[in-house]
């Protein structure tokens, strides 16, 4: 199964960099346990971060930012077959599992 992996990225930050950084290492800390169960790991952020650089936004949040993020995680749901829901307040992550449960995914809540 190719397995989404969701949970805080700015949640919790303030928009600073060392602590979204912390984020997403708690998110990636999940993937290389997911490969050896046989699966894919899959983390929006190493497929919207190089978009975001190259659309040119400069900070969380600005229009391109905003442009790719999501929509990024959102098509991701379209192509994974379960969603790995990591603990701690994230609206990203909520509304993930919201499409995720809207597709009939299957959930791994941590």
């Amino acid at each position: 199964m190719m397995i989404l992996i969701a949970g805080p990225y700015r949640g919790g930050t303030n928009d600073i960099p060392e602590l979204i950084k912390n984020n997403l290492a708690k998110l990636e800390s999940v993937a290389l346990t997911i490969f050896r169960l046989g699966h894919i790991p899959m983390i929006g952020e190493w497929v919207a971060l190089p978009l975001v650089q190259i659309a040119g936004s400069t900070k969380p949040g600005d229009d391109q930012w905003n442009e790719i993020q999501y929509p990024v995680a959102h098509r991701l749901l379209e192509k994974c077959d379960a969603i790995f829901r990591l603990e701690g307040a994230s609206t990203g992550a909520d509304n993930d599992v919201r499409i995720a449960k809207e597709r009939g995914l299957k959930f791994i809540i941590s």
